[in-house]
């Protein structure tokens, strides 16, 4: 085998394993909705405990935009869900897969540094899926959802930072 042999196998084996990558990631449209459901669900509960344990006015303010945003991002996945007749999971598994993504926060003085914490990396995890879905996604409705939802994403991004770096 030539020199050239040994670079075009190495080429080769990596866009092999890129395009593995790529799409081991891409998630079915149902199983999209179903997660991206479930932490939507994570982070208004997470939201709520924290709305009821804080007293700070700034993780109030937070914690409302948020509630009422996730709740209407979930609401319009699953009215995209029934538009396109997607098999999703019942709603007690996605609330059960909903608990298992609840940041476990401390009580006392460190509840808000937590939460601000956990906020910054559930965003930044909820931001990369739906831009994920967004760029591998075919249903325009799905496509919508994420132009919609993004801004939104990135505003809570910007807040819990903001938060995190008041504590």
């Amino acid at each position: 085998m030539s020199r050239m042999a040994n670079p075009l196998r190495t080429a080769s084996l990596a866009l092999l394993l890129s395009l593995g990558a790529t799409s081991a990631f891409a998630q079915s449209p149902a199983a999209f909705i179903d997660d991206a459901s479930a932490k939507g669900i994570a982070d208004i509960e997470a939201s709520r405990m924290a709305h009821q344990k804080t007293s700070s006015k700034e993780v109030k303010d937070y914690t409302i935009v948020v509630i009422n945003d996730r709740t209407t991002a979930n609401q319009h996945l699953a009215k995209i869900a029934k538009q396109l007749d997607l098999p999703v999971a019942p709603r007690e598994e996605v609330l059960s897969k909903a608990k298992t993504m609840m940041p476990q926060v401390p009580e006392g003085e460190a509840f808000d540094a937590a939460y601000a914490a956990s906020q910054v990396k559930a965003t930044e995890e909820a931001i990369e899926q739906i831009q994920q879905q967004a760029q591998t996604s075919e249903v325009p409705e799905l496509q919508a959802f994420a132009e919609e939802t993004l801004p939104k994403l990135e505003n809570h991004l910007q807040m819990a930072r903001a938060l995190q770096a008041s504590r």
